[in-house]
């Protein structure tokens, strides 16, 4: 067994790509893991494969309360990986924008809500927001999308700077391409942008492992987003020109 034996680990969106690879993960390394995911079918599917999970169907906005019980009242790791993506631009519908502002950043502030009293009292707890590289950059042809994951980068940095001395540790997972269903779902930019440095969901698994045994706030499983992020903080006027020639190559065709 790991470093992470009987410590009790809620992975949301874990009925396939980034979440199940999470869950198996942490399983391997003696964790008792939570599977969540809003499609029960997929939820039990993958809590049976791993020994020691327990499936836990539902909005990732609603069972940390229920999943803290699961667990015998304590969650030690909590993975805030649930996320919506799909194309989108400036005139995308009221839904829309509501219903991917709830799951990728609401959910999010909902765990915490529930999750933080107690952490703070026993003074550790550890909060995992897979957050995106589009919450570090932005992405074609995706503006809720990238909206929302700048808001939840927004929320794990203020959670980090605002109680790190108190015991909470707080992670930003900021992956590009990863080889799952969102993946496909953001279609044609996806293909141009993601698809050629794609990696599988295992290689952001050990990513993450490797960046909460460093305590890492930012962790990139593509390390060139690195590069990325600095540029556009350094000269936003270069990095925007750059994009904007991205953009009109994928609105070409």
């Amino acid at each position: 067994m790991g470093g992470y034996e009987g410590q009790g680990i809620v992975v949301t969106g874990a009925g396939g790509g980034i979440g199940a690879a999470l869950a198996r993960r942490f399983a391997a390394e003696g964790a008792r893991v939570i599977v969540n995911d809003v499609d029960a079918d997929r939820a039990h599917a993958v809590a049976a494969e791993i020994e020691g999970a327990t499936a836990l169907p539902g909005d990732a906005s609603a069972i940390a309360g229920p999943a803290r019980d699961l667990l015998g009242g304590t969650v030690d790791v909590y993975c805030a990986n649930a996320g919506l993506g799909g194309p989108g631009d400036a005139f995308a519908t009221e839904e829309v924008w509501a219903e991917t502002w709830d799951v990728n950043v609401m959910a999010h502030v909902r765990a915490v809500r529930t999750l933080l009293p107690h952490w703070l009292e026993r003074g550790r707890g550890r909060f995992v927001s897979t957050v995106s590289a589009a919450g570090l950059l932005t992405m074609i042809g995706a503006a809720p999308y990238s909206v929302t994951k700048h808001g939840a980068l927004a929320f794990a940095e203020w959670l980090s700077l605002t109680y790190r001395h108190r015991g909470l540790s707080v992670h930003a997972v900021c992956p590009q391409g990863v080889r799952t269903a969102m993946l496909d779902a953001a279609g044609s930019a996806g293909e141009l942008v993601l698809a050629p440095g794609a990696i599988s969901p295992e290689e952001v698994a050990a990513a993450v492992l490797d960046g909460i045994a460093e305590d890492r706030f930012l962790i990139l499983p593509h390390p060139e987003v690195a590069g990325y992020h600095a540029t556009r903080a350094q000269d936003p006027e270069r990095w925007l020109g750059s994009m904007n020639r991205l953009h009109r190559k994928w609105e070409d065709g």
